[in-house]
């Protein structure tokens, strides 16, 4: 293929990405949607649009409108799955299945709830498919809330007595939007568990699904039981499975204030670490088998190799947007590697960000997406200066360019979506990047199967966080 036609064919894979971007992100800016109908007709034009491809305005015009309608018609679908007014307050009986791993606090636990049937006075009724649920110690009203009889696990399936109410969250200007968080994680109902006189909580049966969500449980759950520091098990447990809160709102605000809370939750460098280590075991372990590298060779097998165990860290990690982004792109680039094709690596984080809006087009929204492809996208532009020279000076130069251009570049998103940045956060992060990433990370994920190693996750972590208070103050 010549280069004429490659770069042209780049040019028009770029296009169309954008053009589905811009469509998405368009929809987002509707005040109000629109009838159903109307985004069924618009996605019935882009069809037709569509069969014109080969002319770039008719598909850049097709893709934006799909990206628009789909987005349109998937919210109001989910609007669609609402509490109905006449049933909040009310003493419903639910029968589901706990689908996310619970969060224990002092007052009680808060749980997600796949509802499979609901009746009020035994009488069928429609609720949410997906509420939020709190099951606390204490008052509340007239009634007595009391603690679940038993620890509530992902995977449970529990029939239970509590009263549901449409989402509502306060309006602060710059603060937490919980309407808007609550929309995008599919929970359209909150409410709490009833533990009053005639209440019927009972455990019909101990695991009902959701293996991935128990898995994650039992690893923070081990986490938190042999790690004797509160605060480093905590930590370890956000970066081992990503239940940011395990960690103590005082050392969130340490990490802020230091500029390395990015570090502290699942990152795309932790997901492309584990992919690069397990690529590297799978190669020579490949090779011991004639009869495996015969049917499949050994760089393709550690190739995908390592793509799949950066789904299964991404999955037990609770499948955020950044680790969501790394994982399609390694498996684009090996993709593209495996079928002889050459890609630019912006093309390949383009390809990314379209994938990771067609599952979820409401990532759009959330400061991670942002965030995240932005920061991989400035380390692409500052590459090409960041690779010259070889040698240990070389490497260590390359190392403060690169956080320089993070930084740097970051420091006008971080003023946006949380209105601060760090002033100590270069100094911090050029300990704490190195000594998370190429250790307390993977001595954190090693622990899994070698229990041991988290002890000395917990040491290293300890020390970085005394230095952490000292940059601090």
């Amino acid at each position: 293929m010549s280069p004429g036609l490659l770069r042209d064919t780049g040019v028009r894979l770029a296009a169309a990405g954008l053009a589905w971007l811009a469509g998405i992100a368009l929809q987002l800016q509707q005040p109000a949607l629109w009838p159903t109908v109307v985004y069924l007709l618009l996605l019935a034009l882009a069809l037709v649009l569509g069969l014109a491809w080969r002319r770039l305005p008719c598909l850049l015009l097709a893709l934006a409108l799909l990206g628009f309608a789909s987005t349109g018609w998937r919210a109001a679908q989910r609007l669609a799955d609402a509490l109905p007014a006449a049933l909040e307050g009310q003493d419903l009986q639910l029968r589901g299945v706990i689908a996310r791993m619970p969060q224990p606090g002092p007052q009680g636990t808060r749980f997600v709830f796949r509802v499979e049937q609901a009746t009020l006075d035994g009488q069928p009724v429609r609720v949410p498919g997906l509420v939020s649920l709190g099951w606390y110690r204490g008052f509340d009203g007239d009634a007595l809330l009391g603690a679940p009889p038993q620890e509530l696990r992902a995977g449970q399936r529990w029939l239970l007595t509590a009263r549901l109410r449409q989402p509502h969250g306060t309006l602060n200007p710059q603060g937490f939007d919980l309407e808007l968080w609550m929309f995008e994680q599919g929970l359209r109902a909150s409410g709490t568990v009833r533990d009053s006189r005639g209440s019927v909580n009972r455990l019909l049966a101990e695991d009902a699904g959701h293996p991935v969500e128990r898995a994650r449980q039992a690893v923070r759950d081990a986490i938190l039981l042999r790690v004797a520091d509160a605060r480093a098990a905590g930590v370890l447990a956000a970066l081992a499975v990503g239940d940011q809160a395990a960690i103590d709102r005082e050392d969130w605000e340490l990490f802020r204030h230091t500029g390395v809370a990015h570090l502290m939750s699942i990152s795309g460098l932790h997901v492309t670490l584990f992919a690069w280590l397990a690529a590297a075991l799978i190669g020579p372990l490949w090779r011991l088998s004639p009869r495996l590298m015969l049917a499949v060779p050994t760089p393709l097998a550690a190739r995908w190799g390592g793509v799949l165990a950066a789904a299964a860290y991404a999955l037990l990690a609770g499948w955020g947007v950044p680790a969501q982004r790394t994982l399609w792109m390694l498996a684009t680039v090996a993709l593209l590697r495996s079928t002889g094709l050459h890609w630019p690596a912006p093309l390949v984080l383009l390809a990314a960000a379209v994938v990771v809006t067609l599952f979820d087009p409401w990532a759009l929204m959330q400061p991670g997406f942002w965030l995240s492809f932005v920061a991989v996208a400035l380390l692409l532009v500052a590459e090409p200066v960041a690779q010259a020279g070889r040698g240990m000076v070389a490497a260590l130069r390359r190392g403060l360019h690169t956080q320089v251009v993070a930084s740097v570049g970051l420091a006008p998103l971080s003023l946006v979506f949380f209105q601060q940045v760090s002033l100590v956060g270069f100094v911090a992060n050029l300990l704490a990047i190195p000594l998370v990433t190429l250790a307390i990370v993977p001595l954190t994920l090693a622990g899994i199967l070698i229990r041991p190693l988290w002890a000395a996750a917990s040491a290293l972590l300890q020390a970085l966080m005394q230095v952490l208070d000292l940059v601090a103050g």
